[in-house]
């Protein structure tokens, strides 16, 4: 373990009894022990958090950067009726066999 620093931290009567019962029920071996464990499931969430926005924005930015030609809103609903119609169609074919 690294060198290890002493904390000061003001916590709710509602979580310390959660803190201990967590550590009645043998979880953890001490309330340190399940507070350093809060502590790395937060600094986890946060990288993930992170990436998860990183990877957000490189889309974004791919997607700003297109140089493909824009869709009007009556290509977009034309395509998206000539697919219902396939599909309509494939089932009604589907349901005659």
């Amino acid at each position: 373990m690294a060198a290890a620093e002493k904390l000061s931290v003001t916590l709710t009567a509602a979580m310390v009894r959660d803190l201990e019962a967590s550590v009645a029920a043998g979880e953890f071996a001490s309330t340190s022990e399940a507070l350093r464990d809060a502590v790395r499931m937060w600094r986890d969430a946060r990288e993930e958090r992170a990436e998860r926005l990183a990877a957000i924005r490189a889309r974004l930015k791919a997607s700003a950067e297109d140089t493909r030609p824009r869709l009007t809103a009556d290509e977009v609903f034309g395509r998206l009726e000539r697919t219902r119609e396939a599909r309509l169609k494939h089932l009604m074919i589907d349901e005659a066999a």
